[in-house]
């Protein structure tokens, strides 16, 4: 019992990661006050560092958006 709800909870995380991932993908590519070159960067640090990337564009990347 405990671990189908264990594997409930992790697949849950899984997905509300996905989620995040491809949100903040979609948001670098269409922050206009990048340079084309910083939107490269952002996209390479998302795809491949995936949730992490994810979160360190949320932290630092989209700061610039709001300025």
């Amino acid at each position: 019992m405990i671990t189908g709800l264990l594997g409930l909870v992790s697949l849950a995380f899984i997905i509300v990661c996905f989620i995040f991932w491809i949100m903040m993908l979609v948001d670098c590519i269409k922050n206009d006050r990048l340079s084309s070159n910083e939107k490269i960067i952002w996209v390479l640090v998302i795809l491949f560092l995936h949730a992490l990337g994810a979160l360190i564009y949320f932290l630092v990347g989209r700061n610039k958006m709001a300025t």
